[in-house]
């Protein structure tokens, strides 16, 4: 890979939407996340954005309760706007040069392992523009016949390059030439990557950090990670319940 400036700076996203029960595990783990990369390296500055958009519950509570976490506003209803939104409030804080910053992102019903952050910045310095990995379905949430079918889809070591917003990394300069995240309530991820691509950049598959997400079958976003799961893994009890 060819030679790039080193990440000083990463801006983690988090678009939420209602997600009283699960925010408060996706910041925890982002706040130890946090915590151990800057163990290995002291002078990486770690910024957390949460994107509060059209909450109508208790999130924004919830996360009143994390120090160090910025909050963000929005009334848009489309999860592509928040990660727009939750990126450019970022970027015009930042006082650090575009090609040494790295956005990362998960989503709030979801919880990075210790070694998220470290290990993007890792394949980062190493000279990846993009980094697509990997997530598995929180197991307390699937039958043991879905997990075992979820299961068999999976080769430890080959990460599939599927797009998730839900572990999802890229340098900051190639994420403004490639336009950003469209304003879409669905896989704006996809055509991020996809834009990305088109770009030059340099992407990287990686299973070495999955990050549990939610199992349900009804997510926030329409044909998201739970229309998925729901497609291939729904058992017919569970679609009737959901009819």
């Amino acid at each position: 890979m060819r030679a790039v400036p080193r990440v000083e700076h990463v801006v983690v996203v988090v678009p939420a939407r209602d997600e009283e029960v699960l925010v408060g595990r996706c910041l925890g783990a982002l706040q130890a996340a946090r915590q151990a990369a800057r163990a290995v390296l002291p002078d990486l500055t770690v910024d957390l954005v949460l994107v509060l958009d059209r909450c109508t519950d208790g999130t924004r509570a919830v996360a009143l309760g994390h120090l160090d976490v910025r909050l963000v506003d929005l009334d848009e209803g489309r999860v592509g706007a928040a990660r727009a939104a939750g990126v450019r409030d970022a970027l015009a804080r930042s006082t650090t040069d575009l090609g040494a910053t790295w956005l990362a992102g998960t989503d709030a019903d979801s919880a990075v392992p210790a070694g998220w952050i470290l290990e993007q910045v890792r394949l980062a310095d190493a000279g990846a523009d993009v980094v697509v990995g990997t997530v598995r379905p929180d197991p307390a949430d699937l039958t043991p016949t879905q997990l075992a079918a979820w299961r068999a889809t999976r080769v430890p070591g080959r990460p599939n390059g599927h797009v998730h917003g839900a572990n999802l990394g890229v340098r900051a300069d190639a994420y403004v030439r490639a336009g950003g995240f469209p304003d879409q309530p669905a896989h704006e991820d996809v055509d991020l990557v996809a834009a990305l691509v088109a770009s030059g950049a340099r992407v990287v598959a990686t299973d070495a950090c999955d990050v549990v997400t939610s199992g349900r079958l009804v997510g926030r976003a329409p044909a998201g990670y739970a229309g998925y799961l729901r497609s291939r893994f729904a058992e017919p009890e569970a679609e009737a319940e959901s009819a």
